[in-house]
């Protein structure tokens, strides 16, 4: 038992840290966001769900892609996963 401890703990130690999103790229997500929706009440909520759903890197992406920027075929499946899950949180009727 001790081992499993042991080796779960130099895992996590050896694994990059993952950086969750920073306020000024929240505060641009916000910004990108109204300037294609126009809508205050979707994009906080899509800004907020963004800030627990991915991490700091990949909130450049999805920023980048809300900017009219291609996606890189690895992020891809992630991209549309955070779409769902976000269209869950701020759009449940739909």
């Amino acid at each position: 038992m001790r081992f499993v401890l042991v080796t779960a703990a130099a895992l996590l130690l050896a694994s990059p840290a993952v950086a969750a999103p920073t306020a000024a790229q929240k505060d641009e997500f916000y910004a990108t966001c109204m300037g294609i929706a126009q809508d205050q009440t979707l994009c906080a909520c899509k800004a907020d769900a963004a800030m627990t759903l991915i991490d700091e890197r990949f909130m450049g992406v999805v920023i980048a892609s809300m900017k009219g920027r291609p996606t890189a075929p690895e992020d891809a499946v992630p991209y549309n996963t955070y779409v769902a899950k976000s269209n869950q949180i701020c759009k449940p009727n739909y």
